[in-house]
């Protein structure tokens, strides 16, 4: 059995809702493009393992300016 429902996210799911937490970040940017920086990271075991939100936001942390 599953032992969380990330886990349970089919690979479509998650690299949607991965692109969206992008887009949120670069609103810019063609949502197509960011399907496919999402698709790179579902195929990053580690960030795999994560739920989308938190692996587009572990990925993003070189890239997000610091709160001063």
């Amino acid at each position: 059995m599953l032992s969380s429902m990330d886990e349970a996210l089919k690979p479509d799911i998650w690299i949607a809702a991965c692109a969206h937490r992008l887009q949120q970040q670069w609103r810019t940017v063609d949502p197509l493009q960011l399907e496919e920086v999402a698709a790179e990271l579902w195929r990053d075991e580690r960030l795999r393992s994560l739920s989308p939100d938190a692996a587009a936001v572990v990925w993003l942390g070189p890239v997000r300016p610091l709160p001063f």
